[in-house]
């Protein structure tokens, strides 16, 4: 068994640190190592590299998700420009191979691809003496995770551990778990009781607009789109730790208060999401790996909304061909789209059947199971 553990993220999205902390609260109820730490592996770079990871990947979500689409596509080609993007790296990431000479831990967990490379690396050369997992945050792989002396992947599902295969990976160093999420949401949860604790309505059907932990997307056209339902419904807005969007999607719900059929109630950054998801029936947003593999263990039915090009695109693709969402292309249609999947009851327990058939409420303990037996 592992004496100490060290998992490491990466603060570019939310997801990648709300993996590394549910492995975290994993490790910890395993006990069964004398040590874990979760490090954000960006808090040891310089600061020039650090907001390029994590402010800038931020700011061209909201401004120019095009772009990182395109940047996205053209740096998905497997085992290419390693040499160019490690010693990169490497110049920018000197504390952070200091913390790791100084900590030496037993096994390395890795939910980002940053801090992989330069492990593996630190192994090679003999730098550093431990046993090496990554976990994969989305539903497919991307390039940037490939890492060719990386012990363990931990993938989401069956085409992951395929294209791993085919890409040279062994198949014995690849397990499908899902995406590691917090515990909680596997917790049996009643759900008009959560709605009575969040002052809602127990008889409405309840749809959750989620902006994500650094409140990025386009929540105010959702919530302009969602107002013209035809279908009585209360709606679930939080906005993150963005208070410049909480503030201005409360003034836009202040003035569609008048609207009969639609109630609104919005929130910013909260710790109750497992909560909030026990109460809706339907995800209205962009399906980050996280927020998706969440929604799943509820039971939810995701509104696809403004993928990121990219990953988000890809793990749309992947709940559309398990019949576990639908997509809107058009936001005027969205109250449209979303009417006619209520109308249907049939068609509303089957995708919610599909979503609970797709989660992995308890990849994080399976990973901890596997990686204590490295």
């Amino acid at each position: 068994m592992p004496r100490k553990v060290l998992i490491l993220s990466a603060s570019a999205g939310a997801g990648h640190v709300r993996a590394a902390q549910a492995l975290e609260r994993a490790f910890e109820a395993s006990g069964e190592v004398e040590e874990v730490r979760h490090v954000d592996t960006l808090e040891f770079t310089n600061p020039l590299f650090r907001r390029m990871y994590s402010k800038a990947y931020i700011d061209m979500v909201n401004t120019m998700p095009e772009v990182l689409g395109w940047l996205y596509d053209q740096l998905d080609t497997p085992w290419k420009n390693r040499p160019t993007k490690l010693a990169f790296e490497k110049l920018n990431t000197r504390p952070f191979a200091k913390l790791l000479r100084k900590y030496q831990p037993d096994v390395t967990v890795c939910t980002h691809f940053l801090p992989a490379e330069i492990i593996a690396w630190m192994r090679a050369k003999a730098k550093l003496v431990c046993r090496q997992a990554t976990v994969v945050t989305d539903f497919d792989v991307h390039a940037m995770w490939l890492c060719q002396r990386c012990e363990h992947y931990f993938v989401a599902i069956d085409e992951t551990r395929a294209h791993l295969q085919e890409l040279g990976i062994s198949p014995g160093h690849i397990t499908v778990t899902g995406i590691p999420i917090d515990p909680v949401f596997s917790a049996p949860a009643d759900k008009a009781a959560m709605r009575l604790k969040h002052g809602l309505r127990a008889d409405l059907t309840t749809i959750l607009v989620s902006a994500g932990g650094f409140g990025v997307g386009r929540v105010e056209e959702l919530l302009d789109s969602l107002v013209n339902l035809r279908n009585e419904a209360q709606i679930i807005a939080v906005c993150g730790k963005n208070e410049e969007l909480k503030t201005k999607v409360e003034n836009q719900v202040a003035r569609l208060a008048s609207h009969p059929r639609v109630t609104f109630k919005v929130l910013g950054f909260t710790k109750e999401m497992h909560e909030l998801m026990t109460a809706a029936d339907l995800i209205v947003g962009k399906p980050g790996g996280l927020t998706t593999s969440e929604a799943l263990a509820k039971g939810l039915i995701y509104v696809v909304v403004n993928p990121i090009p990219g990953q988000e695109e890809r793990n749309s693709d992947h709940l559309l061909e398990e019949g576990a969402a639908i997509r809107c292309n058009n936001l005027p249609v969205l109250a449209y789209k979303v009417d006619k999947l209520l109308d249907d009851p049939a068609r509303l327990a089957a995708m919610r059947a599909n979503s609970l058939r797709l989660a992995r409420p308890n990849a994080a303990m399976d990973i901890v199971s596997l990686v204590n037996k490295m």
